[in-house]
């Protein structure tokens, strides 16, 4: 009985098996027709999504084509999703196969349903008129050119209105930069975000009486956002001819002049003379082309000044001659205050019982003059007895923004900069949204969540990492981001975005749904349709509510609850199925969740900085992973089944730490299973462990010719020359960082002869019988790291000639008794480290040596009792650190009596320091009082680990 059971099954099997074929052969044509469809309808959001805000009735329209296509884009996930099933081998596996074929039956007509509720609703939007007319419509419409030039100069009146404080040193140096002793005809750009005051500044500066004096002929132009070049030339003119106080010819009709004639006529006018022409806000390099030749050069001494939001611009307007550049930064914190107050309380002080809550409210300003005017006029209507109204404004700026007629102007001001945005950058500015509140974005993690959002669109002959980048500078460029972090090098480490800035993003994020917040327990939970969430501190709310089931991002920041005692299926139940990218980065997890197989469109997964020590083999699912960080973590070793991923594109699994000083083993790399090298997307592969067994995986890595940034730990020195084959055969290679398995064994780097190209940063640990003669010819070189090398030889000799290399750190890296800096070595040169050189005795620096040199670190240096010779030509050194050093060397330096203080007396920071009882105490030179002893914190703040991270 059981064996003709078993028997009907598997006849009935086969059957359904030979039918699986066509089984979706029905709804195949819907699919592709639905594709076909959901391009035509991205093109039009493409033209529409700039035209939106001009005509209120295409901005409802466009959000209702908009929820079709996340509907489209759902319903094809979803028809990808049953595609992705691995059924496994023998007779189980048919059982289960079986299984997925009835589901595919339901999927089949669920899919089906929902393309023709789809359609439905396309047919419905094209019903009755043809309403992708309308951006035709809304493109002819002339009213958002007068709109925006209007606004453009209100926003001038607003700020001169406010009196604004801190303006005469700024219009000082405008005015010093204006009247440089040189003929040629200079370009003063003056650049910033929007709100900051370049019109009211330049306005200043444009109107004052030396500056009238000097250029007899002058004229301010207000560039609108969007405008027509014979408008502009002709404004041009008739502004001339009122300043030179002539009347315009009565035989030249201007107004029929064509584009080359009053080109000409304008040059005519400004050749004899020196004039100042201001062209008050240029949007893009093209409008500037597009007025630049038309103001001669004509070796009077003439000047033009711009403001412009963008950097480029700015850039390309003064020809790289970055002197006559001019940044507005925003106020300083007591300067904003002078100015909240004065425009808040009518010059009077702030009441006690406010001052907490008007300091966090300005704190979200961040120095923007026309943010601090505008809500200043809000709140100087408020009853200042009344606390809690003052406390919602602090509590909810963006609300108050959206629903304060008063604040209106603000808004659309700075929402012009996000209007302006291309459509592929539009996406990739909303993300910010998702991130909490003073969170700083860190740059390889937004690229990473970018490519997995699938935001950037690639470029031939760029990677998309790269093409990511260069939307990272667009938005550094137009001001919408700022850098947080620099590296001496000059990459930004990670990014911030004005809080009010943030806030218009977080608006109109909500009014896509494009992205939602959820901060506390007694929030509103964020609409069914949202498509990404990111939860901050709590994740009480999942325990209460229904997660949004179209998500396709879920982030969790500074969650402290534990996810081991957490019902983790009520996370990752079957609604989340289109999940495409899932960080628990800080999560209290210690297992990997095993519900996030089930994530199959999964393409970007982080459990950095949990304690998950083990990855199970079932991840071999997640066929669409591009990204896996474990960075921090405990994980050890990888499974085998990791090869199956073959498009991962970045696999970070390394954790280090750190101390007051550089450990040997303070990094921990992570075992691999052999045969690496199936994974050719790979980009990132950092930290691997070598050992006895590695010599085919160091040949193995020769075959991965994508890899940019390459990290080896443990190598054995009979590995080194394999290594050194792989790496020649590397020519995308940005990054390599190699430590021995001891301090004391030797890395064998010396077989390299033809070094790869690009190579940007380089990290060796371990002893070095000789420098590896290769490192010299690194033209591209930038940062370079050699510790517990213990040379013979002064590396110095080899490394002099680098012509960019600006970080320079040697640990415990010469065993010699003297260090020669050479007049003209390290050119570019920023800043140098050197430590625990037992036997240093002495160090010389030439005049000419390190011209560039800003900061210099020296340390447990024990027989290095005097300052370096020549340390007075380092005239850029900004500032300089001793750790651990002998008094003999220190005491010289006192400024009472020291007879080397005269050396050091032009750095304007120098701090020595001593590590006592875990902490440092850190005292300043030049006031010799101790500063602290606050144990990590001072390690921190004056970074005397310096030398132990790469």
């Amino acid at each position: 009985m059981a064996e003709s059971a078993v028997t009907f099954l598997v006849d009935r099997l086969t059957t359904l098996l030979e039918e699986e074929v066509k089984l979706l052969s029905g709804i195949r044509e819907q699919v592709e027709d639905l594709v076909d469809e959901l391009e035509r309808i991205k093109a039009f959001l493409r033209v529409a999504d700039a035209k939106e805000d001009s005509n209120p009735q295409l901005k409802v329209w466009v959000k209702q084509v908009r929820d079709v296509a996340h509907e489209m884009e759902d319903a094809l996930d979803k028809f990808r999703l049953f595609h992705s099933h691995d059924h496994g081998h023998g007779f189980q596996a048919s059982l289960h196969k079986l299984s997925c074929i009835i589901k595919k039956w339901k999927a089949k007509h669920q899919i089906s349903a929902d393309i023709q509720r789809i359609n439905s609703k396309v047919k419905n939007l094209y019903e009755g008129h043809e309403r992708y007319k309308l951006v035709d419509q809304a493109g002819s419409n002339s009213a958002r050119l007068v709109q925006h030039h209007k606004f453009d100069q209100g926003d001038a009146l607003l700020l001169e209105e406010a009196d604004l404080v801190a303006i005469g040193e700024r219009k000082k140096q405008l005015i010093e930069l204006l009247m440089k002793e040189d003929t040629g005809r200079q370009v003063v750009p003056i650049v910033g975000m929007g709100g900051l005051g370049k019109t009211t500044l330049v306005k200043q500066v444009y109107e004052d009486p030396k500056v009238q004096k000097r250029f007899k002929v002058h004229a301010w132009i207000t560039v609108s956002q969007s405008f027509k070049t014979s408008q502009l030339l002709r404004h041009m003119i008739n502004n001339i001819f009122k300043v030179i106080q002539k009347p315009v010819p009565e035989d030249e009709e201007v107004e029929t002049m064509d584009n080359n004639q009053l080109r000409e006529r304008i040059k005519k006018l400004l050749q004899n003379s020196r004039y100042l022409i201001v062209l008050d806000g240029i949007w893009h390099i093209s409008d500037w082309d597009a007025i630049n030749h038309v103001m001669p050069n004509n070796n009077r001494g003439s000047r033009v000044m711009l403001t412009t939001r963008y950097v480029n611009v700015a850039s390309a307007s003064c020809l790289g001659n970055h002197d006559m550049l001019y940044h507005l930064e925003p106020l300083s914190p007591e300067d904003s205050w002078t100015l909240f107050c004065k425009k808040t309380f009518h010059g009077e002080s702030c009441p006690p019982n406010l001052e907490e809550i008007c300091q966090s409210i300005l704190m979200k300003c961040r120095g923007l003059p026309l943010a601090i005017v505008a809500i200043s006029s809000v709140l100087a209507l408020k009853d200042k007895r009344n606390v809690d109204e003052w406390a919602a404004v602090s509590g909810s700026i963006g609300a108050e923004i959206d629903g304060n007629d008063q604040l209106y102007n603000l808004k659309k001001f700075l929402y012009l900069s996000y209007s302006d945005l291309p459509y592929h950058l539009k996406s990739c500015f909303l993300y910010l949204s998702i991130f909490p509140d003073l969170y700083k974005i860190e740059h390889m993690k937004l690229i990473r969540l970018w490519l997995a959002e699938g935001f950037v669109i690639g470029k031939e002959g760029r990677t998309p990492e790269e093409a990511a980048e260069s939307y990272l500078r667009e938005l550094l460029d137009r001001s919408l981001i700022q850098a947080a972090e620099t590296s001496t090098d000059g990459r930004v480490k990670s990014y911030r975005i004005h809080d009010l800035l943030r806030e218009i993003v977080i608006l109109k994020s909500k009014e896509q749904n494009f992205a939602a917040i959820e901060k506390d327990q007694g929030t509103m939970w964020p609409d069914e349709k949202v498509r990404r969430l990111s939860i901050v501190n709590t994740l009480q709310n999942i325990h209460q509510k229904r997660t949004p089931s179209r998500l396709r991002s879920l982030l969790v920041f500074g969650v402290e609850d534990s996810l081991t005692d957490f019902p983790i299926p009520k996370l990752f139940h079957t609604s989340l199925q289109l999940l495409t990218v899932l960080d628990l980065e800080g999560a209290h997890l210690e297992m990997f969740p095993i519900e996030v197989v089930k994530l199959l469109l999964l393409k970007y997964l982080s459990l950095r900085h949990t304690k998950v020590k083990q990855i199970p083999s079932s991840i071999k699912k997640l066929q669409n992973l591009e990204t896996l960080d474990l960075k921090h973590s405990h994980v050890v070793e990888l499974p085998a089944e990791i090869l199956n991923l073959k498009r991962l594109r970045h696999l970070l699994v390394y954790r280090y730490e750190v101390e007051s000083y550089a450990r040997f083993n303070a990094r921990k790399g992570v075992k691999i299973p052999a045969g690496i090298s199936s994974l050719q997307s790979l980009q990132k592969l950092c930290f691997i462990e070598a050992n006895q067994y590695s010599g085919a995986l160091m040949a193995e890595l020769g075959r991965m010719n994508q890899l940019r940034r390459l990290g080896i730990y443990k190598l054995r020195e009979e590995h080194g020359a394999t290594l050194c084959s792989s790496v020649q055969n590397m020519t995308s290679l940005r990054s390599l960082s190699v430590f021995s398995a001891e301090k004391e064994k030797i890395i064998d780097l010396s077989h390299i002869s033809r070094a790869p190209p690009f190579l940007q940063r380089l990290y060796l640990a371990g002893r070095l019988e000789n420098l590896p003669h290769w490192i010299s010819s690194l033209q591209n070189l930038v940062r370079l790291f050699l510790k517990w090398s213990r040379l013979k030889e002064d590396p110095l000799v080899h490394l002099r000639g680098l012509p960019n290399l600006v970080h320079l750190e040697l640990l415990q890296v010469y065993d010699g008794e003297s260090l020669h800096f050479e007049a003209g070595g390290f050119p570019s040169l920023k800043l140098l480290g050197i430590d625990k050189l037992d036997e240093l005795q002495s160090v010389t620096i030439e005049e000419g040596a390190m011209p560039c040199l800003e900061k210099l670190i020296i340390q447990r240096c024990k027989c290095l009792k005097k300052v370096p010779s020549g340390i007075e030509h380092l005239t850029n050194l900004k500032l300089l650190e001793f750790f651990d050093m002998p008094d003999e060397l220190i005491m010289p330096l006192h400024p009472d009596g020291g007879e080397d203080h005269w050396k050091v007396a032009h750095v304007p920071a120098v701090y020595y320091s001593y590590w006592r009882g875990g902490g440092w105490d850190v005292y300043s030179l030049f006031n010799d009082v101790k500063s602290f002893n606050s144990g990590t914190s001072a390690v921190r703040r004056l970074e005397p680990n310096i030398l132990g991270k790469v």
